[in-house]
């Protein structure tokens, strides 16, 4: 999108401390990867494969990706490769390590003494496994090692509500770290005025690496100048126990809409065994809320216009899907389908019944699915993935890449060595070795970068389908006229991180609220929300 789309109102400090303020919400766990309080994930033992492992692609799905299935094997996908094992980070591989290809040089290292003795500070998210922390820390550290500097790096549950607020505060006073990661917060720190421009460092990368995938560029690329370096990408998509399908003759092909995807979980559910189709929550949390805009873009409903500025949430479409949504919980028809609990579930929620066996279909990051052969765990053989469904308002699904970025405060002490610690952490070894580790969340941002190693292409059989999702070609038009991504947007931001959805789906699921009256409040709250932003609706 050009940087004209993008302009957007300047939000004055106060206005937007306004939002952040009400959005200080409790602390949700979010097990979609990155932001989540760290759990402990057991570290898989190291194994090598004979060969490149193929993906096994299922029938196609219209106009999308194609749901893949992992496939009975005989050899493990070489996945696991920890910091320890992994290289420097000039990208010289150790004998443990898988090499990499040439065809895209990394960026060289400074001479040995430039950063000698100096010191950066950096905070950034909580992973949801460990050893991706662990992995990325070390690869940080090794490169302190190399050049010679101290490093601190702070990780923070991001779903508090109050980093983007506190970090403001500390870039004011002039008290500021130097640098950041996160897989959000770049559109608030720019209305803030917190971070600088890095569009020399993404021009260098793209020269090296390729352009910059679509997704990341969509939310880091602000009003003309990149304001975050892409650090990586990630998917989200949809999980579902083909062996519970075949068992019906259920064919993944054949669920190509929420309403196909409704019915298929009630077929295949039997509480009499522990069996519940419909593993997804609308509780507060990353998985509530996605679930709830994933229903809304298919009927062909929107919270905010495209251009990020208005709430246009009140409208048919949206009666349409959360009608539709409200009535899985709520109708007796689909209640053997629905999983005992499931109004309590925090982000771990599906995550922790997938892994037990006992639900059929739910919508998360990899995590979900890489924890499942960390453990070893027999679900792992018998998933399915899809990138998502369709619904009456769409004819592509809406689905697209997340992201990671590296930011850079204003008022940092040491911009020169930030710009330096990303530059070396996007490509070559590190990055390897921490998406070995994350087995497969982490992915490249850099379109040249998937090609340096067989791994991001045949790591794992699905892997060719995330790749999908994060290279989607935009825009994702509606029926209705939305484009998807949208222009970022400091007010959608403030209704996602405040849960209006979820609030929304509680009032009418647990309360009894008619749809209609619960849209209504819920829009009202959102106009509140982009009011107190200095967005005038």
């Amino acid at each position: 999108m050009t940087g004209e789309r993008r302009q957007s109102m300047y939000l004055t400090r106060r206005g937007f401390l306004g939002g952040v303020s009400a959005s200080a919400a409790a602390a949700i766990l979010a097990a979609c990867g990155g932001g989540s309080t760290a759990t402990d994930t057991p570290k898989p033992a190291a194994t090598t494969a004979s060969s490149p492992v193929s993906p096994t692609t299922a029938a196609t799905q219209p106009a999308a990706t194609a749901a893949t299935t992992a496939p009975a094997r005989t050899t493990v996908p070489a996945i696991s490769v920890t910091a320890a094992s992994g290289t420097a980070a000039n990208g010289t591989a150790s004998s443990a390590s898988v090499v990499a290809s040439n065809a895209v040089p990394t960026i060289p290292l400074p001479a040995a003494d430039t950063f000698k003795g100096q010191k950066l500070a950096m905070i950034s998210n909580m992973e949801y496994f460990p050893e991706t922390q662990k992995t990325i820390d070390a690869e940080l550290q090794k490169l302190a090692t190399q050049l010679g500097f101290a490093i601190t790096n702070d990780h923070l549950n991001d779903n508090t509500g109050d980093v983007v607020a506190k970090q403001d505060a500390a870039v004011k006073s002039g008290n500021t770290v130097d640098m950041a990661y996160f897989g959000k917060f770049v559109s608030p720190w720019y209305q803030l005025d917190d971070i600088v421009d890095v569009s020399d460092v993404v021009e260098e990368l793209q020269k090296a690496y390729g352009p910059v995938e679509d997704g990341a560029k969509n939310d880091l690329f602000i009003s003309g100048k990149w304001r975050g370096i892409p650090f990586y990408t990630k998917a989200n998509c949809w999980f579902a126990r083909k062996d519970w399908m075949d068992e019906k003759g259920l064919k993944v092909e054949n669920i190509k809409t929420f309403e196909n995807l409704r019915d298929a979980a009630l077929a295949v559910s039997d509480p009499t065994k522990n069996r519940f189709g419909w593993g997804n929550p609308i509780s507060k949390g990353g998985d509530g809320n996605d679930l709830i805009v994933a229903v809304l873009r298919a009927y062909g409903a929107a919270v905010v216009s495209d251009d990020g500025k208005k709430v246009v949430f009140n409208s048919p479409e949206t009666l349409a899907a959360i009608t539709f949504l409200a009535d899985i919980y709520t109708n007796p028809k689909y209640k053997d389908m629905i999983p005992p609990g499931v109004h309590s579930w925090t982000d771990t929620g599906n995550n922790e019944a997938w892994l037990a066996g006992t639900i059929g279909f739910t919508q998360n990051a990899f995590t979900l699915y890489a924890k499942s052969f960390a453990d070893k765990n027999p679900v792992y053989t018998k998933t399915v993935l899809v990138p998502g469904f369709l619904g009456p308002g769409t004819d592509r699904i809406v689905n697209y890449g997340g992201w990671g970025a590296f930011m850079i405060f204003k008022g940092a002490k040491n911009p020169a060595l930030a710009k330096e610690t990303a530059k070396q952490m996007v490509a070559g070894m590190p990055l390897l070795n921490v998406a070995k580790t994350s087995l497969g969340l982490i992915l490249p941002a850099y379109k040249k970068v998937w090609d340096t190693d067989p791994f991001y292409t045949q790591g794992e059989p699905n892997f060719p389908t995330l790749r999908k999702i994060i290279e989607a070609d935009f825009p994702i038009k509606t029926k209705t006229g939305y484009n998807f991504p949208q222009t970022p947007s400091a007010g959608y931001d403030a209704v996602y991180n405040n849960y209006l959805l979820t609030d929304m789906m509680g009032d009418i699921v647990l309360r009894g609220t008619k749809p209609a009256d619960a849209i209504k409040t819920a829009t009202d709250r959102m106009v509140k929300e982009f009011e107190q932003l200095g967005l005038k609706q």
